[in-house]
């Protein structure tokens, strides 16, 4: 029996519910006609429960997620949080806290070849223990003598009972070990960035919402895409305009799909974190609003000052420029970066971020942008210091790991990152997106350097 995740309405209603609960939306009546008919009350946390509802309950559920569609949302949150792109940039600040000095802006092709390195090895670190819980990547670190991390995960060494408590990710752990690792494996944190860069290569910085949908279509494999992004697809297939595919019965509007495909949008537009945030938001409105949104403009406006020469503050400060100054995205990425700045310890402080925000789905944006600020503010520059606090966070280890790779390795440069974080990696991504099977990173530079405004 094939129970596929992120599909099943059975499956979606509990996660409808409560993002719904979240943004504060009266649905006390919903929840109890699906709970009286016998519904699962708690959404499953791997996107699919073991067994189909019987036909009465998945009635009831594609029923109830169309109600949950027609719900208002509270005004107040709809004034604090828009989705429209002008009224998020006026909610914004609209400036950075400065602009990348002449003196730090360094070679434009080390910068950009960082970020892609950068993004790899932050992505190949995470990919073994994604799902894993935070105790999980702490025990497997203290057992295997990598703790706090200094290097990619190995099973060498690896306890018995550790292993058998704490599995490795079933689709990465057999080619992101340290012993197994043979060049950069497919990830969707990086075949998304190869679709940004095939989009502005084909269509240009005008490309559309529907050029994003074609793109999918065209490149990816259904299997290959998740939570929004394969409710997505699934709306496409059914015929739903992209226009307004993402607002179809998608309850993970809010979740971290969009963040992870625009860092390409900033590195193709350096200096310009209004520029990017711009191309940003037409890719992700696609799939994803609100946090979700503002989640995709705030790495890509931090990317584009990154390879501009920005110090990590300036990054975060212009990613912060292009969303909305009240909204929940805001306050994440803020509480994230004052505990980066405090006295806590490195636990202690993923600990408090885990009391704060572990309420949320381990791929919700709020939380692991959190711990992205986090990460990058107490990494301040220091590329494994970030990516490694990244990770050893938890939640959506790869996705935050990537994207702290991401900046830190633009700010980096390529030529000065670590080499045991790089040489692995062989200068080559494995990927399933036509026309970059096997392709350098050194060349996804330079196409990226091609299409920069």
């Amino acid at each position: 029996m094939l129970r596929l995740s992120w599909t099943q309405p059975e499956d979606l209603l509990p996660h409808a519910l409560a993002a719904a609960e979240l943004d504060g939306r009266e649905v006390a009546d919903i929840r109890k006609r699906w709970e009286g008919a016998g519904g699962e009350p708690h959404a499953a946390v791997s996107g699919a429960t073991p067994h189909p509802a019987p036909p009465s309950l998945l009635r009831l559920a594609r029923e109830l997620l169309t109600e949950l569609d027609r719900r208002p949302d509270p005004a107040a949150l709809v004034a604090a949080e828009p989705d429209g792109l002008e009224d998020i940039l006026a909610a914004g600040t609209g400036t950075a806290s400065g602009a990348a000095s002449s003196a730090r802006a360094g070679n434009p092709k080390d910068r950009v070849l960082g970020g892609w390195l950068g993004r790899a090895s932050g992505c190949l670190l995470g990919k073994p223990v994604e799902k894993v819980s935070l105790a999980g990547i702490r025990a497997i670190g203290q057992s295997t003598g990598n703790w706090p991390f200094r290097s990619y995960f190995t099973g060498a060494g690896l306890d018995a009972g550790t292993a058998a408590r704490y599995p490795w990710n079933r689709r990465s752990g057999r080619t992101s070990l340290v012993e197994n690792i043979d060049g950069m494996p497919e990830d969707d944190d990086l075949n998304f960035a190869l679709i940004a860069l095939g989009l502005l290569e084909s269509a240009g910085r005008s490309f559309t919402v529907d050029d994003v949908a074609q793109s999918w279509l065209d490149n990816l494999p259904g299997g290959r895409v998740f939570t929004a992004e394969r409710i997505v697809y699934r709306n496409l297939l059914d015929g739903i305009e992209p226009e307004v595919a993402g607002r179809h019965q998608n309850p993970f509007r809010d979740w971290i799909g969009a963040q992870i495909r625009t860092d390409v949008y900033g590195w193709a537009s350096p200096g310009d974190h209004i520029a990017a945030a711009r191309l940003a938001w037409v890719d992700a409105r696609l799939s994803h609003g609100r946090s979700g949104l503002y989640g995709a403009m705030f790495t890509a406006g931090a990317c584009a000052a990154a390879v501009a020469g920005a110090t990590v503050q300036e990054a975060i400060d212009a990613g912060l420029a292009v969303v909305p100054a009240g909204s929940r995205y805001a306050a994440a990425i803020k509480r994230g970066a004052q505990l980066g700045q405090g006295g806590l310890s490195d636990e202690a402080a993923v600990d408090a971020l885990h009391g704060e925000f572990g309420h949320l789905h381990w791929v919700h944006a709020l939380n692991n942008s959190a711990l992205l600020a986090f990460a990058l503010t107490r990494g301040n520059g220091d590329f494994e210091r970030t990516i490694t606090l990244a990770v050893s966070g938890g939640w959506d280890t790869d996705s935050v790991g990537a994207t702290a790779g991401s900046i830190a390795g633009a700010v980096t440069g390529a030529a000065a990152l670590p080499t045991h974080w790089i040489e692995p990696l062989d200068n080559r991504l494995a990927t399933s997106v036509p026309g970059f099977s096997g392709v350098k990173f050194s060349d996804l530079a330079d196409r990226t350097l091609a299409v920069a405004s």
